[in-house]
């Protein structure tokens, strides 16, 4: 553990070893890691460590909306502000389901956008999902965007990315496979085809003896 750390918040250790509480022991990733192991980085004050297994793990299966809460205040103490950001953004998963979109941008010589931006669900593009305003218009609904795997998304390029919608509702009528585009003004920013949907996940705290 770096000493920067040492003198940000002693409540890391604490909230870390609260997060653990919640992973239940069988849960595994695909490399075996489980949650004895984050026990054994946090044994060593091996914390940012800790924190990345820990969020790893709460992608195998869902989890209280505790945990996410939990490991964003952690990371929030270490100043991991992409981690941090990260497990908020789990938080309104947890809240409101999953879309899962297959987005290919505009190249910049035929689009608005000419820069990269943030992967990190900074950008709140708004999307034509199919919903009509009461003039026969296309009805843009609000999403914030987060590109998986990558820190940016160049003009032009193809990337699987979350979407957070500002009206979770209006978008319930969504089916995998669906074709919707992204508008950052009235023309065409992207094309993204509908991948996976997943509905609302607060399980239950599970019961550690």
């Amino acid at each position: 553990m770096s000493s920067s750390f040492q003198n940000r918040g002693m409540d890391v250790p604490k909230l870390l070893e609260a997060a653990s509480l919640l992973v239940p022991e069988a849960v595994a990733t695909e490399n075996d890691i489980t949650v004895n192991d984050v026990w054994e980085y946090l044994a060593h004050d091996e914390w940012e460590v800790a924190l990345d297994l820990l969020e790893q793990l709460g992608e195998v299966q869902p989890l209280p909306l505790t945990f996410w809460q939990t490991l964003a205040t952690a990371a929030e103490q270490m100043r991991l502000d992409r981690s941090a950001a990260w497990c908020h953004w789990r938080c309104f998963e947890t809240r409101n389901g999953i879309i899962r979109v297959d987005l290919t941008l505009v190249p910049a010589h035929e689009g608005r956008r000419q820069t990269p931006f943030s992967g990190a669900g900074v950008l709140r593009p708004m999307w034509n999902i199919g919903g009509r305003t009461r003039t026969g218009e296309p009805d843009l609904c609000t999403a914030a965007l987060w590109v998986e795997f990558a820190p940016f998304m160049e003009p032009g390029e193809q990337a699987t990315v979350r979407l957070a919608p500002l009206s979770p509702p209006k978008w319930q009528q969504l089916q995998p496979g669906q074709v919707i585009t992204m508008h950052e003004d009235r023309t065409v920013a992207g094309t993204a085809v509908v991948l996976d949907i997943q509905g609302p996940s607060v399980p239950p705290v599970p019961l550690r003896s």
